[in-house]
């Protein structure tokens, strides 16, 4: 049997796997886990962000819809709510108390790394504001993808995020970036 086999149709146990001698780490209660999620590629996730889906409270997903794709290809009965630019501002502080009354929570999106360019951000800071505990898992990001697929300059770069959408807004944000010696991504 596999070891994602195995991972998908067993709650994981931490004493059972070790990983080059060394143990994976438990879920904490209380604390906001931030789980880089596949980009394309359902095998691009991390044994430890299994984990902390499988055992996590409660999961924060941008697009319940698409986030159960993952949770059910790897067997994760963990309770999805949405958690999304629409409902951010009122959804933040219903999770903040979640995590002070000791609930473990972990934020996705449908791709990559949340609160880069992706809902998220306003819960990190509020969540470090207040002194919650916040844990990053590593893993896929397309801003990094995509700046070692240019071929551009990768040891300096800025990231400047999605443009304004209008047109105006959008060549004028570019007139004050132009001077930019960087590798700017978008």
């Amino acid at each position: 049997m596999s070891l994602l086999h195995w991972f998908s149709n067993e709650r994981l146990n931490t004493e059972d796997l070790w990983i080059g001698g060394v143990t994976l780490t438990s879920v904490q209660k209380g604390t906001l886990y931030i789980c880089a999620t596949p980009i394309g590629n359902l095998g691009d996730i991390t044994l430890r962000a299994l984990e902390v889906l499988k055992n996590v409270d409660l999961i924060a997903a941008e697009d319940t819809r698409h986030s159960r794709k993952l949770m059910d290809h790897y067997g994760i009965s963990t309770p999805l709510t949405s958690y999304h630019e629409h409902n951010e501002k009122g959804k933040t502080q219903e999770l903040i108390t979640r995590l002070e009354k000791g609930e473990s929570i972990a934020l996705i999106s449908d791709a990559g790394m949340p609160g880069i360019s992706d809902p998220g951000q306003q819960l990190i800071r509020l969540a470090v504001e207040n002194s919650i505990k916040v844990s990053v898992i590593s893993g896929p990001t397309a801003l990094i993808n995509a700046l070692l697929l240019s071929g551009l300059p990768a040891d300096k770069f800025v990231f400047e995020g999605f443009l304004p959408s209008a047109k105006n807004d959008r060549r004028k944000r570019l007139e004050e970036i132009g001077q930019e010696q960087r590798t700017i991504i978008f």
